[in-house]
């Protein structure tokens, strides 16, 4: 199976490349919009930003763990197990924050503080924990700074 784009070597910077400049969490929609290939706009964006964000990016177990279940349950052209897991298995040679008790009690700060939903704030709390500078991410306002982490959502006009 080759390479995931996050694990390939980084991509040519050309239009519409972001601005990469320390580590990037990436949350769960941005790698399964990768492997969906009936949405091949967001395909093509998704691997872009994947490929440029290369070794300086993070993931958690809860990311993990919901590409698992979404890209093997919910996808039009779902993958199967083995190859669900053999993705985990390469993208689990990046950087991967554990969640534990100090990380759940820290989501729930996020959530309440900074009104979103505590599954959003548990990715804000890992991003955060690992000294990440920004999330990529649909899922939460792009632009906005939340426990000094920044927003980008990568499929944004």
């Amino acid at each position: 199976m080759p390479a995931h784009p996050l694990l390939a070597a980084e991509a040519g910077r050309g239009p519409g490349t972001m601005p990469m400049h320390g580590r990037t969490f990436i949350d769960t929609n941005v790698l399964v919009y990768a492997f969906d290939s009936s949405e091949p706009t967001k395909q093509q964006t998704a691997i872009h930003a994947l490929a440029q964000t290369g070794d300086r990016s993070v993931l958690s177990t809860q990311v993990l763990s919901e590409f698992y279940v979404v890209a093997t349950r919910k996808l039009a052209e779902p993958l199967a197990p083995h190859i669900a897991a053999d993705v985990i298995a390469q993208l689990s040679r990046l950087p991967v924050v554990d969640t534990d008790t100090a990380l759940v009690r820290s989501a729930i700060d996020i959530s309440v503080h900074s009104q979103v939903s505590y599954w959003d704030g548990l990715i804000v709390a890992a991003a955060a924990a690992s000294g990440c500078d920004r999330i990529l991410t649909e899922d939460l306002a792009s632009g906005a700074t939340i426990n000094g982490v920044e927003i980008m959502d990568p499929f944004a006009a």
